[in-house]
């Protein structure tokens, strides 16, 4: 888009909003032309002018507090529906949004060509016709794929020598990502699972971005898509052991997964089996580890409650394991000829696992048999015929223990690295003593392994190969320990160059998330390195509000305690520059949803330590949020932050952190928000009202951008590639803020200036 459209559609929109504006707030005409070029892409981005949003003032009264909101005309009253349609978006906002976009195009339209060889470096790390080691199940062994040039997966499967237990035979394709996304912007598969007996294949899809989920069931030997049981599932569904009976999840009108449905394939009826009346629990389906049963899971953020129904009886009614009890969490294992429980009840902070009968699962037949120890979070655990085997994590670094359910008798499976992260996966087989686990490092690519559990050998099966090349050797990882304002110490995990200088002159990338419990692995990942190869080190905080050190981490960075989340990461800053990593305002802050709130929250409260902040579809108007109940995750989260309709202190604690209610007049860092239209987790007005209020109050000359995807949701762009086109836009206006853009982006021009001529 051009300079002129640019304008033309920020001064339409100043044309429609007009009315009712302060004078402070109306767009002034575009400048005119300088007569000398800017001297860097920031100074030339100031020259530009932004779209002003309309302040519409609206005073609300809640719990004796009352707060003025000035943006909220921004949420459209008729969300659900854009959710399911996003044309119906209403007209003043759309033109909002869109003016955003193109004020957004025309900052970073110089940049156009280090996006490009940013997303070139990153697809060139992506091997394009990759694949899943195959996994057997009876006769067949079955993997995803990716077409060279493919955006979506592959589903597979190949036939297994029953001799040597190695796939073989041609290839059956079962589902075509590539094909069902046809002319669609978007697509997203929810489960996919072949039925019991191999026939069918079940799938769900999204083509909107809204987490709406076509249920299909397709009969695997003529290809044709025998049945679509419903357009409103979440797409989590879970077969029976006849492979005639699908147990599928129904998602409400306000979002919420709230019943479970039994459905026979070849029948249009569906019968409903569970609803769940409290709308601050989520609703899942799933099957045990052994296949004997179909496992409903209601859940709020702290509090669990299970189902079982004998998966060979599909009809048999659900036997309840447990009443819930507030803050009190378990979930199935199955192992052996009996039932596991992982969970913190009788005050297990970390967890512990106990047994039951298979045929007296309840609560009063429990009996511990790997007891609770402080500090040592049990993360999961998964079940085979002769074996148990959980993921352990203390002091926010990982392990595998197995353990022989006959003796008891329990082992590691060890590794070196500084940081590290590990999966384990318990696959179709049951009665095998073989596990499959991954290990990678922030430096390491992915390594999968088959472990047997009997021998404790280990086989190496794949290793992620980066096409382009890659040489764990030019890399440091580093795990320290920064000190947090009350003495806690945070770990932090760093990745950088060896050849950058640790001095306190390089850049740094600041990345947390720090909620729901949610622990971010020192995995590896082949965006950073586009930034670490430029000279940035790339840090992950651990924050509380994680599990990165037990359980108790998550419950000291929630509710009355979150400030300490927006804390722990501006002290894992503060502790980067005092131990030489970097420098104050040469940081990139860097957090996605939640992970948006903390860099919303920590630019409010020490925004001189940061050159730029970027929050991808970041939850920021926390109280509004809080406080609008037909949101689709409100109720099941004021477990996690407060409900400010009831609690007076809750909403104290929440406006002390909000990062929409806290934007002063204060010099701020250059910011980027993103959104998506369809998303239902964090709604695109959430980062429109932060941007609109950051742009209205920020007393320096800084940017302030925001780029929505109108086709998505909350995961942005859906295919592989498509995603790492966002996450290069992204890099982009960091190593902008930095000062490492400008130099990289005049040697573009350069090259196409010289190329040009050489073409003339």
């Amino acid at each position: 888009m051009s300079k002129f459209a640019v304008f033309g559609a920020i001064v339409a929109l100043t044309a429609a909003c007009s009315q009712e504006n302060d004078m402070d707030d109306q767009t002034v005409a575009a400048p005119a032309e300088t007569e000398a070029a800017p001297d860097s892409l920031i100074a030339r981005a100031q020259t530009l002018n932004a779209p002003v949003a309309e302040r519409r003032p609206v005073e609300i009264e809640q719990v004796g507090r009352t707060r003025v909101d000035n943006y909220g005309w921004l949420r459209d009253d008729n969300w659900q529906e854009v959710m399911r349609d996003p044309s119906v978006l209403r007209q003043d906002i759309r033109d909002h949004l869109e003016a955003e976009n193109a004020y957004y195009e025309a900052v970073m339209e110089p940049t156009a060509a280090l996006q490009e060889r940013l997303y070139q470096e990153m697809r060139g790390r992506i091997l394009e016709d990759d694949s899943t080691v195959p996994e057997a199940d009876g006769p067949y062994a079955y993997y995803t794929r990716f077409r060279e040039g493919g955006q979506y997966p592959i589903y597979a499967r190949r036939q297994v020598n029953p001799e040597t237990g190695e796939p073989e035979g041609d290839e059956e394709i079962l589902l075509d990502g590539d094909a069902e996304a046809g002319d669609f912007e978007y697509l997203d598969f929810g489960n996919v699972d072949h039925s019991p007996d191999h026939r069918y294949l079940a799938f769900g899809v999204d083509t909107r971005g809204s987490e709406y989920y076509e249920v299909r069931i397709k009969d695997v030997a003529s290809g044709a898509i025998i049945a679509t049981l419903t357009d409103e599932s979440t797409g989590n569904f879970a077969w029976s052991n006849d492979s005639q009976t699908l147990f599928w999840v129904w998602r409400d009108d306000n979002g919420r997964s709230k019943r479970v449905y039994r459905q026979s394939i070849d029948s249009a009826e569906a019968d409903l089996i569970y609803d769940e009346a409290d709308d601050g629990f989520f609703v899942n389906v799933g099957r045990s580890d052994g296949d004997s049963f179909i496992v409903i899971s209601t859940s709020g953020h702290t509090t669990s409650e299970l189902r079982l129904i004998d998966a060979n009886n599909p009809t048999s009614d659900p036997v309840l394991v447990a009443e819930r009890e507030t803050d009190v969490e378990y979930d199935l294992i199955e192992a052996g000829d009996r039932l596991y429980f992982r969970t913190n009840a009788d005050g297990a902070v970390d967890f512990k696992i106990v047994e039951a009968p298979m045929d007296a699962p309840g609560r009063e037949n429990w009996v511990d048999v790997v007891p609770h120890r402080a500090g040592t979070l049990i993360n999961t655990a998964i079940g085979f015929r002769d074996w148990m085997v959980r993921l352990e994590r203390e002091n926010a670094l990982p392990r595998i223990v197995v353990r022989n359910l006959e003796s008891g008798e329990e082992h590691d499976i060890a590794f070196d690295e500084e940081a590290y992260s590990l999966g384990i996966d318990g696959g179709y087989e049951f009665a095998v003593d073989r596990l499959r686990f991954s290990y990678e490092s922030p430096s390491t690519p992915e390594e999968t392994y088959d472990y047997d559990m009997a021998t404790r050998e280990r086989t190496l099966l794949k290793r992620q190969e980066i096409p382009s090349g890659h040489n764990v050797e030019d890399y440091v990882v580093r795990r320290i320990m920064a000190p947090s304002h009350d003495g806690e110490m945070i770990p932090v995990t760093l990745l950088y160059h060896r050849d950058t200088p640790v001095d306190g002159s390089a850049p740094l990338m600041l990345y947390g998330y720090g909620s729901y419990g949610i622990t971010i692995p020192a995995s590896f990942r082949v965006t950073p390195l586009s930034l670490v190869d430029r000279g940035m080190i790339y840090a992950i905080a651990h924050i509380r509000g994680s599990m990165a050190r037990g359980y108790g981490w998550y419950l000291d960075g929630k509710l009355e305690n979150k400030i300490n989340t927006f804390r722990d990461f501006v002290s894992a800053g503060e502790a980067l520059i005092d131990q030489g990593y970097t420098s104050r305002g040469n940081m990139v802050a860097y957090g996605g949803s939640a992970g948006g709130l903390l860099v919303g929250a920590a630019i409010n409260m020490a925004p001189d330590l940061f050159a730029g902040a970027i929050g991808a579809v970041p939850f920021v108007d926390v109280i509004n949020t809080m406080s609008d109940a037909e949101l689709p995750l409100t109720p099941p989260e004021w477990p996690e932050w407060g409900n400010p309709l009831e609690s007076a202190t809750d909403y104290d604690t929440m406006m002390e952190y909000s990062p929409y209610d806290n934007v002063t007049a204060q010099d701020y860092p250059h910011v980027l928000a993103t959104a998506g239209l369809t998303d239902p987790r964090v709604t695109y007005w959430e980062p429109a009202k932060w941007v609109a209020v950051l742009r209205h109050e920020r007393t320096d000359d800084g940017l302030t951008l925001m780029r929505t995807n109108m086709g998505a949701g909350h995961g942005g762009a859906s295919g592989r590639f498509d995603s790492l086109r966002e996450t290069a836009q992204n890099w982009a206006f960091a190593l902008m803020t930095v000062g490492l853009a400008d130099a990289e982006v005049a040697a573009l021009a350069a090259e196409t200036s010289a190329e040009a001529e050489g073409g003339e």
